[in-house]
């Protein structure tokens, strides 16, 4: 995003491309699949995480669409659910090994964020995480093509280039967005979603309202596109998780959480928008030392983050509880109506069974809180940067 200085609070000038070409709809795989996948080389890597794929029969339906169009297939099973920095170097093996010419990621954004970066490390002779992990780098080769068949409940991660990765030995969990790695296509089947665990389409709808808000509550504040746009589809995933919530059968608000979190990671709404995403650091972090649901960690965090900025931010959040949430102002200060905002997110948090501190989480005791805060870089948020003081207090209030 490019600033010109002495106007940030303007919207920023900015470039926009994405290259994703994506099916969305009933029956969209068995439909296009065969004929995407010809349009690549003779061998695909075929990569997912556990065995839901295999159970839910989505996994059957990839298999005869890849034997349709004549592909000898390899196949990296097993992704977790915080991919690791392990695991893209061993994705990158294979894909080398067998001279693979096509990567095909079937599952939610961990498996997609994994074959990104395996995507780049199947290519790249240096020291991949140093020079496109650990900083962002400027990207000069071309990674193996990567498709996508979204097998879950959704986060968005079909429609950007960003891989977030963990690095264990260095306790870092982190990603860069890189739009060679988009994916040539992305296969959206509402009804694939509807294998996924109540839990599960929890945090990852609470994980696409948290990336909403992020970008929504950094500047400018002024009036812009992008937070207008922010707005409508922050009320769109309140609403449809409820509705899924009640009905895990409901087609409809499945299609529309899924096609809500292609929205919240396709850049449309970061555009203008200078996104610091602190919060989102803080989860990072909080992983990579726990190993934790990205989700479910952002609701731990989420609502005592907000209260630690919310005065730098007012009117913002003034906005934020009058137009998403529906608080009313009359006779409330504009104080009161952004607390309001803030309590509305908190108890949505428990409505849809989300852990409102760290401990329902499994951090314990044992957790060095202080080294996560130190290893969080404290950034700009809503008006204001952050000390990692103030870091470590806002992960003891969750506690």
């Amino acid at each position: 995003m490019m600033r010109t200085e002495g106007e940030d609070a303007l919207m920023n000038n900015f470039i926009f491309e994405n290259s994703t070409k994506t099916y969305f709809g009933r029956g969209c795989v068995k439909e296009y699949l065969a004929c995407l996948a010809r349009q690549y080389g003779k061998k695909v890597m075929l990569a997912y995480g556990g065995d839901s794929v295999r159970e839910n029969g989505i996994y059957c339906q990839i298999i005869e669409s890849l034997a349709r169009a004549e592909k000898d297939v390899t196949e990296f099973a097993d992704i977790s659910e915080n991919p690791t920095y392990e695991e893209v170097l061993e994705g990158a093996r294979l894909v080398r090994e067998n001279k693979v010419d096509f990567i095909l990621a079937v599952g939610g954004g961990n498996v997609t964020d994994c074959c990104k970066a395996v995507s780049m490390g199947a290519v790249y002779d240096g020291d991949l995480w140093n020079d496109y992990f650990a900083r962002q780098g400027i990207m000069e080769f071309e990674p193996v093509p990567l498709g996508v068949v979204v097998a879950g409940t959704g986060n968005g991660s079909e429609m950007n280039g960003r891989a977030v990765i963990t690095n264990k030995s260095r306790r870092v969990r982190t990603g860069c967005d890189y739009p060679k790695c988009n994916p040539r296509f992305a296969l959206v089947d509402p009804a694939y979603s509807c294998n996924g665990s109540r839990k599960q389409m929890a945090t990852d709808g609470f994980a696409t309202l948290s990336r909403i808000m992020e970008t929504y509550l950094s500047a400018p504040h002024e009036d812009n596109v992008s937070d207008d746009i922010a707005e409508a589809l922050m009320r769109n995933v309140i609403r449809n998780l409820r509705a899924a919530i009640r009905n895990p059968e409901d087609y409809t608000a499945r299609s529309n959480l899924l096609w809500d979190a292609a929205m919240a990671e396709n850049r449309i709404i970061r555009l203008g928008k200078c996104p610091d995403f602190q919060c989102r650091r803080m989860d990072d972090q909080l992983g990579a030392y726990t190993d934790c649901n990205r989700g479910a960690g952002l609701a731990a965090l989420h609502p005592a983050y907000c209260r630690h900025i919310y005065r730098n931010g007012l009117l913002k959040f003034k906005r934020f509880a009058e137009n998403v949430w529906g608080i009313s102002g009359k006779g409330k200060t504009d104080e009161e109506i952004a607390r309001a905002g803030i309590h509305a997110l908190e108890d949505f948090i428990a409505e849809i069974g989300l852990p409102k501190t760290l401990r329902e989480l499994g951090v314990d005791g044992n957790t060095d809180l202080r080294a996560i805060a130190d290893s969080c870089a404290a950034i700009s948020s809503c008006g204001r940067k952050l000390t990692q003081e103030e870091l470590l207090e806002i992960l003891r209030e969750c506690y």
